[in-house]
């Protein structure tokens, strides 16, 4: 019965039976008061559990881990902020790695995803495109990342990259349809491109011209926010 009970879904029409018993007077007094007592520990319980942040990893290379900013600055706290500055409930983890490649993304994929993840953003690629990676390479190591992340059943949302004009148009025809290809391929979500509105503005950017400053950064965040609130959606509990 208890096992029932916990179920959200059943507790407003159990409340109102009870409610309408305790009206009518048909228990006594003290059987009504440990029903009232039940009643009320279950509600404590249900509102506990619809306050739980919904725990994101945020799986990427330099990008993701905050290169160059402080670590309040980086992509998942500030996410996180954003996130809480319109009511939203959420933990994001910071499974950033400098330097990363989407192979060794993949590498560490089972133990930078822990088994309570409920969504993941993917963010890697940029440097397979600065190194010049075959983009089948990549290609293949990100088919495999979101294979492994829909068999755990765990909602993502992908990050796309695009590859640097100097590397040419043929490799970049090759590059940029990789994240549209498989979000399609995977039904997962899609932004475009992660550093949408920060790419080569140099008022965005550290002297690398590559890594955001804490205002770019900011600006990540405000571009990829809805799709977050998307994937934040998806992964909730029902």
């Amino acid at each position: 019965m208890f096992n029932r009970l916990n179920n959200r879904t059943m507790l407003p029409n159990w409340c109102r039976v009870v409610s309408q018993i305790l009206l009518r007077g048909r228990i006594s007094q003290s059987v009504a008061a440990f029903g009232a007592a039940i009643w009320l520990g279950l509600a404590v319980v249900t509102a506990s559990a619809q306050t739980d942040p919904v725990r994101i990893v945020a799986l990427g290379d330099s990008l993701t881990a905050g290169y160059g900013v402080a670590e309040q600055e980086s992509f998942p706290v500030r996410l996180q902020a954003a996130l809480a500055a319109k009511g939203i409930k959420a933990a994001i983890n910071n499974a950033g790695v400098s330097g990363d490649t989407a192979s060794g993304g993949l590498a560490r994929l089972d133990w930078s995803i822990p088994g309570d993840t409920q969504g993941v953003i993917v963010e890697l690629g940029a440097n397979d495109a600065l190194r010049g990676i075959d983009p089948a390479v990549t290609r293949k190591a990100l088919n495999d990342i979101l294979a492994s992340l829909k068999q755990r059943g765990i909602p993502v949302l992908l990050a796309g990259m695009r590859a640097p004009p100097n590397l040419g148009a043929d490799y970049a025809a090759k590059f940029d349809v990789i994240y549209a290809d498989l979000a399609k391929e995977y039904g997962v979500l899609l932004y475009p491109f992660f550093l949408e509105g920060v790419a080569s503005e140099r008022a965005l950017n550290q002297g690398d011209g590559i890594h955001p400053t804490a205002a770019g950064v900011d600006v990540i965040v405000k571009g990829i926010l809805p799709k977050v609130e998307e994937l934040i959606r998806q992964a909730a509990p029902k």
